[in-house]
């Protein structure tokens, strides 16, 4: 089964009370998800490998350690995950972006792929893919399932906001995959929304309806 790490660090927990207020306007909204999302990957890349080196300080010569191992990948699930995108980046600025573009069948209500826009060395990359919303769990699923048939086999799912339905799912087809998240809510409503949540999550962000 996938491990659910919920990060409960204070500054998160504090910033995204501030999310959910329906109060919170757009400006706010994502400046609050890109320093969330800053703080959580502290959090998501914590066990990344290092090796020792030697660098000369001011004084003398000392060991130190720098971050070894693979490249890493940030893969956010459009349109919602474009918000995080940035805070990431700040810490890991020489991460590659690739870009999965989902829609729901209207009758099937399965997710389908329209843009999948990936670096061309996926399969050597430590993987994040990010969405503010881990709801039902379909898009996040068929967009591991599709870096997994490009090759990906080292992912991680990061999100603000997790459901127990979508985090079911998400153990049930990938239990290889990390889920990390600042909350797990109570449930899903009849439409398919996070309760509490903190609404749609792209119209907050770029303030459409």
């Amino acid at each position: 089964m996938s491990t659910v790490h919920v990060i409960r660090h204070p500054l998160v927990q504090h910033k995204l009370t501030m999310i959910r207020d329906k109060n919170t306007g757009p400006k706010d909204f994502r400046e609050l998800v890109d320093e969330v999302s800053l703080l959580m990957a502290y959090e998501v890349t914590r066990d990344m490998p290092l090796e020792e080196v030697e660098v000369e300080t001011p004084i003398c010569t000392t060991k130190g350690h720098t971050i070894s191992g693979k490249k890493v990948g940030i893969i956010p699930i459009l349109r919602a995950g474009l918000g995080m995108v940035n805070g990431i980046l700040r810490l890991i600025p020489t991460a590659k972006v690739g870009h999965i573009g989902l829609y729901r069948d209207p009758e099937t209500l399965e997710p389908v792929e329209y843009y999948c826009k990936l670096p061309a060395d996926v399969e050597e990359r430590e993987l994040i893919v990010i969405d503010p919303m881990l709801a039902t769990g379909g898009s996040a699923a068929a967009a591991i399932h599709y870096l997994k048939k490009r090759g990906a086999h080292s992912i991680k799912l990061m999100c603000l906001l997790a459901a127990p339905e979508g985090i079911e799912r998400i153990q049930r087809e990938h239990p290889d995959v990390e889920i990390f998240t600042a909350a797990v809510d109570e449930r899903l409503n009849e439409h398919g929304y996070i309760i509490p949540g903190l609404g749609d999550a792209g119209d907050r962000l770029f303030g459409t309806k």
